[in-house]
């Protein structure tokens, strides 16, 4: 029987974007069903314990700089610790995912997702931007009208949901792949993902 993961993040996480193509490349190779998931996490930090970026401490932000740094260079991919438009609202572009996974699937959403972490953290765009949303839809191919679906009250609902969800979980933190109620936080934890999924399918 097929695995399901949920893939709760937040489309404005350097973290979620390291793992992004590690992820569903192993996640199509297990033949797992993948649940788009891009929640709140101005709802989850303040329930969780978590800080948001600004209000950390100054050498928890030069670290934060420092692994981003690590990271990008061990996984060879290209991404500029410190863009233009950062920090950024992800929520426009959240429910701009979600739109696309309602009405075109969930390959279309983990695509376009993509399509907006690149944005931000390698071509230095601002995805808090209608423009660059609508932009971004047609670079994918995707529909230019889900824009305007995106900021429909079911969608909006479908957001509140599943950031519900993700406090249910225990989620704390971007991004967070989730199988039968068991948490991998953190890009670094695909590894543990991957050998989970190995034993289910």
């Amino acid at each position: 029987m097929a695995a399901t993961v949920d893939y709760f993040f937040a489309p404005q996480s350097p973290w979620t974007y390291l793992g992004h193509d590690r992820f569903v490349r192993l996640a199509r190779q297990a033949g797992a069903q993948v649940r788009v998931r891009p929640v709140d996490y101005g709802r989850i930090f303040p329930a969780s314990g978590g800080l948001p970026l600004p209000k950390r401490a100054p050498q928890r932000q030069a670290y934060r700089l420092v692994e981003l740094r690590r990271f990008s260079e061990h996984l060879g991919i290209a991404l500029n610790p410190q863009p233009r438009f950062f920090p950024v609202a992800g929520d426009d572009a959240a429910r701009l995912i979600i739109a696309v996974d309602m009405q075109d699937g969930t390959d279309a959403a983990l695509r376009l997702y993509g399509a907006v972490a690149q944005a931000l953290w390698v071509q230095d765009r601002d995805i808090a931007s209608a423009q660059v949303l609508g932009e971004l839809l047609s670079e994918c191919g995707l529909p230019a009208d889900r824009l305007a679906r995106s900021s429909q009250p079911d969608v909006q609902q479908r957001y509140d949901s599943d950031t519900a969800a993700a406090l249910e979980a225990g989620v704390f933190g971007a991004p967070s792949y989730v199988v039968g109620g068991e948490i991998f936080w953190g890009q670094d934890r695909l590894d543990f993902l991957e050998r989970k999924l190995s034993s289910i399918s």
